[in-house]
């Protein structure tokens, strides 16, 4: 396991405020929370609609879980909610950090009905995903599943280059799955600040790409989508939230969920 060059789950657990980073996690982290104060902000948002958007989807039966990019292991984990619902839920969990697979299988164990695997695989090759042995062991793709691609696509770099790969892993779902996605953006930010960040992104400094409402919209085309929509990781389904929330601007990452139908 190499700690010469950042890694986004690493960086991502630093800011969550865990202990598995580097210190080149860290310098990165740092670097960008001072171009962009509020990152803590965004990775706790994040973090909090993934929670909600696998509540939301096992509320409505389904038993079934793919989290791509699923990072390290924190508190109430994808199993952790979807087996409190159904206690046979089976989830596989996928990164490409072998540190997040050396701490997944040492931390994650779900309830004696269920299963939980874990796959160390990219998102850039979901063919290798949908074939690998471990998933076709856990998951049923002839069964609905929640297909979980939280603060991960935005590594997916270019213009329309997610929307291949999100269609091929929905088109190994059948009709009522699920498909819950976030995707860093732009729209909410000021121009200076998004001029900034173009900057660092053209350096190699920050890695992930930012996407606008009409292209994360389109990772969803053919969906059923569920209310309310495209919006900020800090504005979907939040009722149950403490108020007030965080702005748009403060956690500048798109969400939404969808049925496949």
């Amino acid at each position: 396991m190499s700690d010469s060059k950042p890694q986004p789950a690493r960086r991502y657990n630093y800011w969550l405020g865990g202990k598995d980073n580097y210190a080149v996690d860290r310098a990165s982290g740092d670097e960008i929370e001072r171009a962009f104060p509020t990152v803590r902000t965004m990775a706790v948002e994040n973090r909090q609609f993934l929670r909600r958007a696998t509540a939301f989807m096992a509320e409505r039966g389904i038993r079934q879980f793919i989290d791509i990019g699923c990072g390290l292991p924190t508190h109430d984990n994808v199993h952790e909610i979807a087996q409190r619902a159904h206690p046979d839920a089976r989830v596989v969990y996928v990164d490409n950090d072998p540190i997040v697979m050396v701490h997944a299988r040492a931390l994650l164990t779900g309830t004696p009905q269920g299963r939980t695997a874990y796959l160390e695989a990219d998102l850039n090759d979901p063919g290798k995903i949908l074939g690998h042995d471990d998933l076709q062991d856990t998951i049923d793709l002839s069964q609905p599943v929640g297909l979980l691609l939280v603060a991960v696509l935005h590594f997916i770099q270019g213009p329309g280059a997610a929307r291949p790969i999100v269609d091929q892993l929905l088109d190994a779902l059948p009709a009522g799955s699920y498909l819950a996605a976030s995707n860093a953006t732009k729209d909410f930010s000021p121009p200076a600040m998004a001029a900034g960040y173009d900057a660092m992104l053209a350096s190699g400094r920050v890695d992930a790409w930012p996407r606008d409402r009409a292209e994360f919209a389109g990772l969803f085309a053919g969906l059923e989508v569920v209310e309310p929509g495209f919006v900020a990781v800090s504005e979907w389904r939040v009722e149950q939230e403490p108020q007030p929330r965080p702005t748009p601007a403060e956690v500048a990452v798109y969400c939404g969920v969808g049925r496949k139908i």
